[in-house]
């Protein structure tokens, strides 16, 4: 249970921006600075717009992989760019997971 109060001292400016990043991150301005304070990983929530575009990145990837799969046996060169590109875009999403 939290009962204990401790103040310090911060600019305006600083004040503003704690509340902003907290915002970001979906706490309250104190369990921000709490978890910052013990080195706690603090990871910031995504936005609507954000979650959207990865969405449109997962069908674009399925969608590429699609055409991959369906040109196989036509055009090899086609297939391992589209296979490629489709590759590409995995990763991307992969490293917007982290």
């Amino acid at each position: 249970m939290k009962r204990t109060y401790v103040k310090f001292r911060c600019s305006l400016f600083e004040k503003k921006l704690l509340r902003i990043k907290a915002k970001k991150s979906g706490l309250s301005v104190s369990e921000y600075c709490r978890r910052a304070a013990f080195g706690d990983k603090i990871i910031e929530r995504l936005t609507e717009e954000q979650i959207d575009l990865y969405k449109m990145l997962v069908k674009y990837g399925t969608n590429f992989k699609l055409i991959g799969n369906m040109y196989r046996k036509r055009d090899p060169k086609l297939t391992a760019e589209v296979t490629k590109l489709a590759e590409e875009i995995q990763n991307h999403l992969y490293n917007f997971k982290k």
